[in-house]
């Protein structure tokens, strides 16, 4: 995914009220921009953070500018949760993810389970549907084993636990279902659940498992230009 416009880079001033941030510019001004992310941005949330925002023309938004990055120990995060789903669906698109190649048809949003909505449904003649849901992560910490995971979520998540319920009733119906973790940065070598935040979700994914869901994790490079897809990760369920 590559931005349309170049992106404006400026510094935190601070993140409040979920889905607003005030950031000063380079020029002196102070803008208040969309913040497309309900979790906690736990570590990217510190005050004269490096940022960028991508800009708006649109006369009906009440506010042009959009966090996109946030720069923590000298990496590039990419925190619009709005942007996953659509990478996500150009990698299957271009075969860049391997275990999910073969399905020509790639739908988005499409309705399914107990009102809800799946991120990609794959669809191939004589083959079962693959119905993939995609979850972005920006959250890194280290493990006790001295490595640096990748983790989500990071606060609890009901409406996560909901849909790893639904892709467990998939597989039972004789579909495919994958939980894909979608990592907005480079510098993670593993991913886990943080099952010290949502234990629930924990629980619920190691039984998605063993019902049959697979569960996916790529990590993506991260720039003022694009996010792209760059290599799997591998998937960590112990408990701590």
């Amino acid at each position: 995914m590559r931005f349309a416009a170049t992106l404006t880079e400026g510094r935190l001033v601070q993140r409040y009220k979920r889905f607003l941030a005030d950031v000063a510019m380079s020029d002196g001004a102070v803008v208040t921009a969309h913040v497309p992310n309900s979790g906690a941005m736990l570590g990217l949330n510190a005050p004269g953070s490096r940022v960028w925002l991508s800009r708006s023309d649109n006369p009906a938004r009440k506010l042009a500018y959009t966090l996109e990055l946030v720069e923590s120990d000298g990496h590039l995060i990419g925190v619009n949760t709005g942007h996953p789903n659509a990478i996500a669906a150009a990698a299957v698109r271009a075969g860049a993810i391997p275990e999910l190649a073969g399905y020509p048809t790639v739908r988005r949003e499409v309705k399914y389970g107990r009102n809800s909505r799946i991120d990609l449904l794959l669809e191939a003649d004589g083959r079962p549907n693959a119905y993939v849901e995609v979850k972005n992560v920006h959250l890194r910490r280290r493990d006790r084993y001295g490595g640096t995971a990748a983790e989500f979520p990071d606060c609890v998540t009901a409406r996560g636990a909901k849909h790893l319920l639904e892709l467990a009733d998939m597989v039972a119906s004789g579909c495919r279902s994958v939980m894909l973790y979608l990592v907005q940065r480079t510098d993670c070598d593993h991913f886990r659940v943080a099952h010290d935040i949502d234990p629930a979700y924990h629980r619920g994914l190691v039984d998605a498992r063993n019902a049959g869901v697979e569960t996916l994790c790529y990590s993506c490079t991260v720039s003022p230009e694009a996010i792209l897809l760059e290599r799997p990760l591998p998937v960590h369920l112990e408990l701590a």
